[in-house]
C-alpha cells in the first residue's frame, strides 16, 4: 500500500503526541516505530497536532533520519497528523 491511497486513518496503529514535550515524543515515537516493525504493522499514523508546530517538526526530524522509515507526509485530511510507511 502507498500512503497516497490511505483515505482513513482510523483502522491504522496510532499515536497521539497530544501534551509531550520534545523529548519525551522522541522516546514515544521511536518506540512506536520499533514496535509496529516487530508488528508488521507497514503504514501507521501519528498525530502530533497543529499548534506552533513544534511537535510536528520534531516528528519529521525523527522519521528523517530514521532508517526503518521509507516515507512520511502530512495527512491530507488532517494535517495534525503525519502517516508512515515502515520498512518491514
Amino acid at each position: 500500500m502507498e500512503l497516497k491511497e490511505v483515505i482513513f486513518t482510523d483502522n491504522l496503529p496510532c499515536i497521539d503526541l497530544h501534551g509531550f514535550d520534545k523529548d519525551t515524543a522522541r522516546i514515544k515515537v521511536l518506540e512506536f516505530i520499533n514496535d509496529n516493525i516487530i508488528l508488521k504493522n507497514e503504514i501507521v499514523c501519528i498525530v502530533h497536532g497543529i499548534g506552533n508546530g513544534i511537535l510536528k517538526n520534531e516528528v519529521h526530524n525523527i522519521l528523517k533520519r530514521n532508517k526503518n522509515v521509507l516515507e512520511y507526509k502530512l495527512f491530507y485530511n488532517n494535517v495534525g497528523c503525519t502517516i508512515v510507511k515502515i520498512k518491514l
